[in-house]
Order: C-alpha cells, then structure tokens, then sequence
C-alpha cells in the first residue's frame, strides 16, 4: 500500500482530520499536538477521538505522525527551557496513548554553543524521563540540516542519541528530504549510496517515516527551507525515485510543502500517478 499524506490543522479535532485527509486523497497525516510555537494543547474529547477511530478504520487511515511543537528544545542551555521540553514531551507521549499504535516526531535541538557531546547527553536524558515500557507510541527523531547548532544534521548524531537511551525500542527516525539534502547527504545524485550509510551508522529497523519537502537551497546549504515538490533543487524525478524505492517504498510519506489544502491535493495526486506509472513499468 502507498502511504501518502501531508500536515493538517488540528484546529477541528481529530474526526475533521479524518474527512480533509480522505478529500484531499491521503491514507496517512501528520498534525502538530499543540501549537507549533508551544503553549498548552488541547483538551483530549474522547467522543472526538472514538468517531475518529471508528473512521479511520473504515478509510484505511493510519500512521498518523504527531509533531512535537518548534520551541521543544531538549538540549537547551537553560533548564527551564529543557525542562518546558520534557513536559511537554511527556503530555504529548500520554495523548498520543489515546491513539495507540502510532508515531510521535520531534526535532532533536539546538546546543547552543554547549557541543554537540553535551547535547546528546541532554535529549538522551530527556528521553529517559518521558519512555516508558508500555507506551505503543514510538518517538522519532527528525533528521536536521545541520544549521547553527543544531544537531541532528549528521547521521552519527542520531545514532548517539538513540545509544544513550535505555528504552531505545521506542526510538525511530523520520528522514526529511530537504533536511537531510541540505545537510549535505546527496539523495539526488547517490540516493542509495545515502540509505546505505544510514543503514550502517543508524540502522534500517530505525527508519519509520518521510518527509516529503523538495528544498529551495543548493546542496549542502545547511539552510533548511521547504520548497513544492519538484519546484526546488532536488526535483521531480528524485520524488519519483524515493516514492518507488524498494527500501523506502513502503514507509509512509508525509508532505510539508509550502501548501493550502488544494495544493496539497495535487501534490498527493501527482505523487500517486508517480507510483502508478512505476508499477505498471515494472
């Protein structure tokens, strides 16, 4: 089955995500668990949620993938703002139990000048207060461009992280395509050479998700800025390659292109036509 979604408000509760997602095409979707500037998130409504759940069931949605606000920085210099980090973390993990089974992303932090060392050891400490053993939610960490100090620009970094964390079966990957192309891993030109390395430094069982983000930076720019697919530099065809990829191909693919709801709809439309294509060339 391909698996193709993109981002949804969570403005209308999780039934309204259900029905955009069918209109718009998409059996899979990604939604921030507050707002993505921080702040308290909603009220959980368990009606919402068993309507959702009821109709999810019925349209074949699943893998939906919760993204953890932008200001959740877990290796933050200040202990207040780690400590923001590994509440909010922590609530975000006990919603997402709600819907059991499914994925939770965030982006791995910035050091701010303390190192990367450092770093590591802070997100692995956060992380080893928010895992528990019967969570079903699985944790991903995001690849990064690697701008400032940011980490998680190299695969090296995720794979520290994940080996300072006791509980690091609850520990995945989401490979964004414009994040990890500015980070200077070159999925245009050597997109099996780049998985390979993946594989080796982080492992294959790891990777559970893609964003799907075509990139308004050149190769290795370390810039981080979405672009619609195939209007940036990675292009059309190396879409088309990713999507069909027998290592990626059964993933599930999440667009966060600079889009509105119909944008999004001709993206999926096209990303299926792009599969369809292969399958009947194969």
């Amino acid at each position: 089955m391909f698996r193709i979604g993109c981002h949804l408000s969570s403005s209308g509760g999780y039934l309204a995500m259900g029905r955009t997602a069918e209109k718009l095409g998409a059996n899979v979707f990604q939604f921030f668990t507050r707002n993505p500037r921080g702040g308290a998130a909603r009220a959980i409504d368990e009606n919402d949620i068993a309507s959702f759940l009821s109709f999810a069931s019925e349209r074949g949605i699943d893998r939906l993938l919760a993204h953890a606000p932008y200001t959740l920085n877990a290796c933050a210099e200040k202990a207040h703002l780690r400590e923001f980090a590994r509440e909010t973390m922590a609530d975000d993990i006990r919603r997402m139990e709600y819907l059991p089974g499914n994925m939770y992303n965030f982006h791995p932090g910035s050091h701010v000048g303390q190192g990367a060392e450092l770093g590591v050891s802070l997100i692995a400490d956060t992380l080893n207060s928010v895992l528990s053993p019967d969570q079903t939610t699985v944790v991903l960490l995001e690849t990064m461009a690697g701008k400032g100090s940011e980490l998680g620009g190299k695969f090296e970094e995720l794979r520290a992280i994940i080996d300072a964390v006791e509980l690091d079966g609850k520990l995945g990957v989401c490979l964004d395509t414009c994040h990890v192309y500015d980070a200077g891993y070159d999925i245009r030109g050597d997109l099996d050479g780049v998985l390979e390395e993946f594989d080796a430094v982080v492992g294959p069982e790891r990777l559970r998700a893609i964003h799907l983000n075509d990139s308004k930076n050149p190769f290795g720019s370390h810039k981080d800025r979405h672009e619609k697919i195939g209007a940036g530099s990675l292009g059309l065809e190396t879409f088309e390659r990713i999507i069909n990829h027998p290592r990626l191909r059964d993933l599930p693919f999440y667009l966060e292109t600079p889009n509105e709801p119909d944008g999004y709809a001709e993206e999926i439309a096209l990303l299926r036509s792009l599969r369809s294509s292969a399958l009947l060339n194969n």
